[in-house]
């Protein structure tokens, strides 16, 4: 029965931190009313490993953490369209890397474009970009044993990731969700997206079913 109360308390208490840390531009539906097209862009990660590792390879690892998110996101929405949950349509990744390797954008280069540009060099009306901090390699995977006190000392703390939707034509941040990143959150990066936006399901801007109840 404990087991059981402390399992609720903390999935309300998750619940309510999820909302907390969800931000929905006043002006969305007004921004947002003519998207049909968004592409997810690599996310730009910090490492900060425990580990010696050199600058270049560094570079390199960071690099990849940053397109495993970008994977991580487009595997759940394609998983959730299936079921048809949003208005608008997310455009396939590789065509994505592909196109803003012809127009010279690489990861190195990517932050120095504001949203307007890439919109405009991908042809769509949104972009879904973000940032990640983290101590590991998220993508290899995290320890899988869980001990109760590493929540107050700290020790499950991995770092923390911030996703956000940009409106093409003016730039404006549309919506944002951030989240830290523990042993709870997830085993690896697909894990950690999935549960991250399962979360925030119901705060998801272009959700249908959220669309619906906004009318009713």
């Amino acid at each position: 029965m404990k087991k059981l109360l402390f399992g609720i308390l903390l999935f309300v208490t998750t619940l309510v931190t999820a909302q907390k840390n969800i931000y929905e531009n006043r002006r969305f539906d007004e921004l947002s009313e003519d998207h049909e097209v968004l592409a997810i862009v690599p996310f730009i990660a910090n490492l900060d490993l425990e580990r010696n590792v050199d600058r270049n390879e560094l570079k390199d690892l960071a690099e990849k953490e940053g397109y495993a998110v970008q994977n991580a996101l487009e595997t759940y929405f394609s998983k959730r369209k299936k079921r048809k949950k949003f208005n608008v349509e997310f455009q396939n990744i590789e065509d994505t890397n592909a196109i803003l390797a012809q127009n010279d954008v690489t990861y190195d280069n990517l932050d120095i474009y504001t949203i307007n540009e890439l919109c405009d060099i991908l042809k769509v009306d949104g972009i879904i970009s973000g940032n990640l901090s983290l101590n590991i390699l998220l993508s290899k995977g995290v320890p899988t044993d869980f001990n109760l006190l590493d929540y107050f000392s700290g020790n499950a703390n991995y770092g923390r990731i911030g996703i956000k939707v940009s409106d093409g034509e003016t730039g404006k941040l549309l919506w944002k969700y951030e989240k830290a990143i523990t042993k709870k959150t997830g085993k690896n990066t697909t894990e950690l997206i999935d549960k991250m936006m399962k979360l925030a399901s119901r705060k998801f801007p272009y959700d249908k079913e959220k669309k619906r109840k906004k009318k009713s």
